[in-house]
């Protein structure tokens, strides 16, 4: 299984789904010069948010450590320890900061 984001209205193939580890993440070049955050959190379900952290501008949030925080899976920098929402990119610790998320879906 391929897992895939969708960048606009296409879909983009990331890397094989056994690649990931659960509670970890993974770095992603897209097509534009961007990079993902990839993640798959212990339940198995797959997250794509961006890979830069809108604090430092550091390339760094596929490297933090994944959590939950009131039922919501999250991912904190591992710099200065921001969390974000992996679903909706939204910053658990200040509202008026988010990073884009991505659809993701797995693919034969």
């Amino acid at each position: 299984m391929t897992l895939q984001l969708q960048l606009q209205e296409t879909w983009f193939p990331v890397c094989e789904v056994s690649r990931l580890t659960p509670g970890r993440g993974m770095a992603a070049l897209l097509p534009d010069g961007r990079q993902a955050a990839v993640f798959l959190d212990r339940a198995g379900r797959a997250y794509a948010i961006d890979n830069r952290d809108p604090f430092t501008g550091a390339q760094v949030l596929a490297r933090g450590l994944v959590g939950t925080a009131e039922g919501r899976v999250f991912v904190a920098s591992p710099l200065l320890k921001q969390r974000f929402d992996l679903e909706t990119g939204r910053c658990l610790d200040n509202d008026a900061v988010s990073v884009r998320a991505y659809p993701v879906r797995e693919a034969v």
